[in-house]
């Protein structure tokens, strides 16, 4: 049985047979982007099918259904589900503990307008999604407060809507309980606390460079005489930022993730019964009838199911194409012909990763196709350290993800913001304006500049070991043999 679970598989048609499995499934989410039917419970059917149409196209079935199984039986797969299930209770736990009326009552408090409006719109959603770690839960819970209130206090309108888009993006990328970062640590093998603790200045980069855009183009050059009271919020809901404090303080420390998140749902409870927002019952409660839900915890859970049985279909499907040896043929082939360096794989770990992003309409999935397979293969060839081919992976799919409109967080972002601007009568952006998005082009620029700078970093070094170990008396060969592993 042992040799038969390592044995490589073979399909009808060689190469372009194996290739089969991941274009049905990547066809089955076009498909339902395009006509606008996205979400991770229609991507079933579409991974369904795609294993299913794999069943009949390899030659050893059995050898086939082992390799299904270990995809979704693996490390990977039990860390990525774990992590979602608390991440799930735990946002649901901060947006029923007020953090949205504690965010306005900022904003209300300071009375910003303009350009300055549009920035604090920004860091808002950047506090926002860093706590809760989605993007699309950050457009609709601050979406329909801040557009209207932003473009009434004189912000313009297509800014004011991408600012609100890149701060949903900033914690998507950098969140501890954002998808793309478990994703992303656990398939390159890294800690969650080195991730995002590396990951920090390149976020802060790109987030410093989109506040210098909306300052200097935020302001709508049509000044409003009229402006109608902002809703003053909640300061009370500020509150709700201490679990977030909780779970990042554990993970820096370098405690297990599933303990930081663990702790950050019991604070996150603990804070909102404190201050009123939630009681008991909320919680957990027996339900008056029948399949009606317990309270905030079965909520969460529910909220990534959708998320977690979708993941584990592209696990399964992953590891088919790794049995298949269709990753160490393409790993192979790039060898020879194109990466050649470690700056080369830097940029085509980058380069991989956008391209399976640009036609999947969620971006964790993008990093479950690449992460395991191809990008980690390349990062141990070319001595990259696993936090470092994980912020490669996570910085380049929160790119371009977020300019493209059959995108689930850009599409409910469309949504959200056309409804709200025509419920307060205000002003509304140019269904293009996703792609003046700043926060992916800026983290496009941050990263061509991190690996230009770390290939320059590691040929001066070279340069100066070289020279140390010739005045040394020709042990450079000793000094140079094992590559460093940068972070």
């Amino acid at each position: 049985m042992q040799q038969q679970d390592t044995k490589e598989l073979v399909f009808r048609g060689g190469v372009v047979g194996a290739l089969v499995p991941l274009m049905v499934l990547v066809a089955g989410l076009i498909y339902l982007s395009v006509f606008e039917r996205a979400g991770t419970q229609p991507f079933w059917a579409c991974a369904w099918l795609a294993m299913g149409v794999g069943l009949f196209l390899c030659r050893d079935r059995s050898a086939y259904c082992e390799s299904l199984l270990r995809g979704m039986g693996n490390h990977t797969a039990t860390a990525i589900i774990a992590l979602w299930l608390l991440a799930g209770v735990f946002g649901k736990l901060m947006m029923a503990g007020g953090l949205i009326d504690g965010l306005q009552w900022i904003g209300a408090s300071m009375g910003a307008t303009g350009g300055v409006f549009v920035v604090l719109a920004f860091a808002i959603c950047m506090v926002f999604s860093l706590g809760t770690g989605t993007s699309v839960g950050t457009v609709i819970g601050l979406g329909p407060v801040l557009y209207p209130a932003g473009v009434m206090l004189g912000a313009d309108p297509t800014m004011l809507a991408v600012a609100l888009l890149s701060g949903a993006a900033f914690g998507d990328n950098l969140s501890p309980v954002s998808d793309t970062t478990i994703v992303s640590s656990f398939t390159q093998g890294a800690q969650v606390a080195d991730v995002i603790r590396t990951r920090l200045p390149l976020a802060l980069s790109a987030a410093a460079i989109c506040v210098v855009i909306f300052l200097v183009a935020g302001g709508s050059e049509t000044a409003l005489t009229e402006v109608p009271a902002l809703a003053s919020g909640n300061a009370l809901g500020l509150v709700m930022l201490l679990p977030l404090a909780v779970v990042v303080g554990l993970a820096l420390k370098r405690r297990h993730i599933i303990e930081a998140m663990f702790f950050g749902n019991l604070v996150a409870m603990l804070c909102a019964l404190v201050i009123g927002a939630i009681s008991l019952d909320d919680i957990f409660a027996l339900p008056a009838q029948r399949g009606e839900s317990t309270g905030l915890i079965e909520n969460g859970i529910a909220s990534v199911t959708g998320a977690v049985l979708f993941a584990l279909m592209v696990l399964a499907l992953t590891q088919v194409i790794l049995d298949a040896g269709l990753m160490r043929r393409l790993l192979d082939k790039a060898n020879e012909s194109l990466i050649k360096t470690r700056t080369g794989a830097e940029t085509g770990i980058v380069a991989v990763t956008v391209a399976a992003s640009i036609p999947l309409s969620a971006n964790a999935p993008a990093l479950l196709l690449v992460g395991p397979g191809l990008v980690r293969k390349l990062a141990e060839k070319f001595g990259i350290a696993p936090e470092r081919s994980a912020n490669l992976m996570d910085c380049a799919v929160c790119t371009v993800f977020f300019l493209l409109p059959w995108h689930i967080a850009v599409a409910v972002w469309q949504q959200v913001i056309a409804a709200s601007a025509a419920e307060a009568g205000v002003a509304a952006p140019s269904a293009m304006a996703s792609f003046f998005t700043p926060y992916p082009w800026a983290m496009l620029v941050v990263l061509a500049i991190s690996i230009t700078w770390r290939a320059r970093s590691s040929r001066k070094q070279s340069t100066h070991t070289q020279q140390a170990a010739a005045a040394g008396g020709g042990n450079h060969e000793t000094v140079l043999a094992a590559p460093a592993r940068e972070v």
